[in-house]
Parts: structure tokens; sequence; C-alpha cells
């Protein structure tokens, strides 16, 4: 049985006063053992919630990191960074990396290599835009993203977010979430044999209170990368029960 994840991505939102949300959390869900709990804030949040979250069964994560143990890349961080401060994993190739930043697959793979040789669980993210949802194309999409920008190790995480409802309140029918973690699922089982079984994938996309069981009782989904509804400890708290 794989055991159900909910990530949630900050994204560039927090401030040190939004510890008292993840407090909330910590209230609710201390001593719960009925899924992992991850919470990706911007870089400087993770230490003090780190600290904060000792002994709280939820977990701290990053959002990106480089490559490199270390070196001259001004405004990046590494992965070994990222684990000595307290992180557990790392959300890699979200749409909005790739998108803004021009990520391509090879360069998340190496990041996921990196942060598997740091202790980092890699969350890699696929997902297709609607032009190539309506074109036909978002299946072989999320297979070429997947072929590279998966690491050899299958320590992995992958979240399929379609880039059309990420933030937008949309989400696609449940036959066409079935239909692509069915894909991605037969993927990860070429790539990594019995292994690929237990790798967790995850639905992100618009996942509220409303729609998390609905979602998460897909098969083949195994939790969900959660942002907006991330940041109130309500609605996550919510997702969480959900799952």
């Amino acid at each position: 049985m794989r055991r159900p994840l909910v990530a949630g991505n900050w994204k560039m939102n927090g401030l040190p006063g939004s510890a008292a949300e993840l407090r909330k959390m910590i209230d609710v869900l201390d001593g719960g053992d009925h899924c992992d709990v991850l919470v990706c804030p911007p870089f400087p949040l993770i230490a003090p919630f780190v600290w904060d979250c000792a002994d709280s069964g939820i977990e701290i994560g990053a959002q990106d990191c480089h490559f490199a143990e270390s070196g001259a890349h001004t405004g990046d961080v590494s992965p070994a960074l990222l684990a000595a401060v307290g992180a557990s994993a790392v959300i890699l190739g979200h749409s909005e990396r790739r998108a803004d930043h021009g990520e391509a697959d090879a360069l998340v793979k190496a990041k996921a290599e990196a942060a598997l040789a740091a202790g980092l669980m890699p969350v890699i993210c696929v997902g297709e835009t609607e032009a190539q949802r309506d074109s036909g194309q978002a299946e072989a999409t999320v297979l070429a993203q997947l072929d590279g920008s998966l690491p050899d190790s299958a320590d992995i995480v992958v979240a399929y977010e379609p880039v059309w409802a990420i933030g937008t309140g949309r989400v696609p029918g449940n036959d066409d979430i079935a239909a692509m973690h069915h894909a991605i699922r037969q993927a990860v089982i070429a790539r990594y044999g019995a292994a690929g079984e237990q790798v967790r994938l995850l639905y992100g996309g618009s996942v509220k209170p409303g729609n998390a069981k609905e979602i998460f009782a897909i098969e083949d989904v195994d939790g969900g990368l959660i942002g907006g509804a991330s940041l109130k400890a309500d609605d996550f708290l919510a997702i969480v029960a959900a799952a």
C-alpha cells in the first residue's frame, strides 16, 4: 500500500507571522498518522518551520534547489544546505519554474539526482498546457517530461499538475485525471520495474476541501500537491482529512 501524501506549496507567499497558520496545523495533526504531510514554504521560512514542526509529524520541504553542492551560483540554494537546515523534500520542475525560468527536463533530472544524493525526496512535477490538451497532446507531453526528468532512483514522488488548472478553479474530469495517472503509473513501472508500483503520484491543480475526497478516491492518485489552499490551516487540514 502506498501511504498518502499531502504536500503544500506556499510558492512566494508567507511571512514569519504565517507560522500562526502552521501552528494550527500542528495542533490538529500532532500524533496523526493516517498520511504524510509536507509543507514547502519560501526558503527563509524553512529553518524556523523545521523547528516549529519538530515531533509534530509535519515535514518541511523546499520549492527548488540547484544541482551543485556549492559554487558561484548567486541566488541559488544547494540541496545539501536544504538538508542541513532540516528540509526533507524538494519540489522540482514545477510548471512555474519551467515557464518562468526556462527549466528543461535535463535540468530537472540533474536537480533530482542532486537532491537524492543529499538525502532529500524529490517531488517531480509534470503537466500539460491547455493548448497541448486541446490538441490531443496531453499524455504525450507529460510522458515526455517524465522520460527526461526522472532520475535513476525510484525514491521519488511524481506530481501531475495540468498547467491550465493551477490556481484557476478549473479541474479536469475524473476520467481525465484517472487516465493520466494510469499513464504515469505505467511509465514509472516501465522505468523502475516493481519499484514503480510504490512511487506516489500526486494530483495538483485547484484541489480544494470541496473536491479533495473525490479526487483522492481516483485510482493511482496517492494524494495532492496543494497550492493556494495550503496557506490556510482550515482548508489544508480539510484536504489532509480527505486523504
